[in-house]
């Protein structure tokens, strides 16, 4: 892709962005650990363009949209903005359609483009689902809770970790589920890692310092497919 005249020195990789296409952008690419170098070489083009499309108020074509969003994990609506406040799932279902399984190396793929997941577990007055920042550390989904949350007082207890996509723009989507027995983290040197590793603080805010972790021992998933 060619250069933009007058953006050879883009700005520092930690800008926010002047738009709300580029503060998008910028914080999904940011929230991957992603530089903008490396963003550009996962949707054709290179930092310098990237780095033009957090700072300015560009137009980009709809295909580059798709490929950078696609690139960052997300959809064309999630990065404009047109999804916002919009319940997903709404548009209408294609005729050509089929749900695919995932295998386990696209499952584990997938789980490592998302940061907010939704765990499931019993409770005494019936089960619950909490959604969670969460990051993946090896063959671990690890999470930052409330030293007295339910999902602390889970630990020990199998429980459920899922995350999804869904793309109103194309009536399709995918969901991951991850299966298996929670824990807390104690090691010192575990937790310093994950501190370490963690790109933001959970959103929910408060004194959310206990580490836990899930070690799947099932993984699967499903993708809506168009089979035409």
């Amino acid at each position: 892709m060619k250069r933009i005249p007058g953006t050879e020195h883009p700005p520092s990789a930690g800008a926010a962005g002047r738009t709300d296409l580029g503060r998008r952008l910028a914080a999904r690419r940011e929230a991957l650990g992603l530089t903008r170098e490396e963003l550009g070489r996962r949707c054709g083009a290179d930092g310098t363009y990237i780095a033009y499309l957090e700072e300015h108020a560009a137009s980009p074509s709809i295909g580059t949209l798709a490929r950078v969003a696609d690139a960052l994990g997300v959809t064309v609506d999630d990065l404009t903005g047109a999804s916002a406040g919009r319940v997903g799932g709404r548009s209408t279902a294609r005729r050509d359609t089929a749900l695919v399984p995932l295998d386990e190396d696209e499952c584990r793929s997938l789980l490592g483009t998302y940061g907010v997941g939704r765990i499931a577990v019993f409770t005494p007055e019936g089960p619950a689902v909490l959604p969670v920042n969460y990051l993946i550390a090896g063959a671990d989904i690890a999470f930052r809770t409330a030293v007295d949350a339910l999902a602390a007082r889970a630990a020990g207890t199998e429980v459920a970790f899922e995350i999804d996509n869904i793309d109103d723009v194309t009536a399709g989507g995918w969901s991951v589920l991850a299966v298996g027995e929670l824990e807390a983290v104690t090691d010192p040197e575990e937790i310093r890692h994950l501190t370490a590793t963690a790109r933001s603080q959970p959103w929910a805010g408060g004194p959310r310092t206990h580490w836990m972790k899930l070690t799947p021992v099932r993984l699967t998933g499903r993708r809506v497919a168009h089979t035409s």
